[in-house]
């Protein structure tokens, strides 16, 4: 495949993610290497006591600065902000968010691209919830919870996407920057409010089918507490949206 002009900056916030950098990494390479696509890997640690940055450094070593960056916090400061410091240190005119704990796999990204192209859409937004999209690795509590809280918003917010809660996308860049200027949300409601201010700032956005497989190291960061914050996040968006 031809490479593009376009350059596709990753995003990867990471807390204690030292086993699955590597891994998330190396899919990351292989799989822009093998469509043609330039890109770079920004790696933004929030104080990981685990030894993350030192394999993030480790990283850089073998495939070279100009494609890992480490952009590391002093601590844990939210996924909205993460992504504004990450946003500081790229030079791609698109950029690509995802989980580094490997329940996004890279396959992927090559058809959010090409699907970024054929609909010149301003963001590409990975679905589990049409086609032959899905979820592995989930008890039916965990299932049952993120169908309610998708039901939820789509009777509420009428947003036109079908997975409101993912965190597998593409957006151009100065499309992300002024939806981020707008996004008052914190942890799993902010993914929500990003689809639901495009709606309302006029981009468009295309799908693409994908399989989310739960982390495979470390543990879950979704608890009791991030279950009432979502539903409070959603009322408030109900409510001024």
């Amino acid at each position: 495949m031809a490479a593009s002009r376009d350059k596709y900056s990753v995003l990867l916030p990471t807390y204690n993610e030292r086993e699955n950098l590597p891994l998330i990494v190396w899919l990351l390479v292989r799989s822009f290497e093998q469509s043609g696509n330039d890109f770079e890997i920004i790696v933004i640690d929030d104080g990981s006591p685990d030894g993350t940055q030192e394999v993030a450094e480790q990283l850089i070593k073998i495939y070279g600065s100009d494609k890992i960056l480490l952009r590391p916090r002093a601590k844990k400061l939210g996924l909205g902000t993460a992504y504004i410091h990450g946003m500081k240190h790229a030079t791609g005119n698109f950029i690509i968010i995802m989980d580094a704990d490997l329940s996004h796999h890279p396959k992927f990204i090559p058809e959010f691209i090409r699907t970024q192209k054929e609909g010149n859409f301003d963001i590409v937004s990975g679905t589990r919830y049409k086609g032959n999209g899905g979820v592995h690795g989930w008890d039916l509590k965990r299932k049952l919870i993120s169908r309610g809280a998708n039901f939820l918003t789509q009777v509420l917010l009428r947003p036109g996407a079908s997975d409101l809660t993912g965190s597998f996308r593409l957006y151009r860049k100065d499309v992300l920057q002024k939806l981020m200027e707008k996004c008052v949300s914190k942890g799993y409601v902010f993914q929500m409010e990003m689809i639901v201010r495009a709606r309302q700032l006029g981009f468009s956005v295309g799908e693409v089918p994908i399989s989310f497989v739960d982390r495979v190291y470390g543990e879950s960061k979704l608890g009791g507490n991030e279950i009432v914050s979502f539903v409070k996040g959603l009322l408030t968006l109900f409510a001024t949206t």
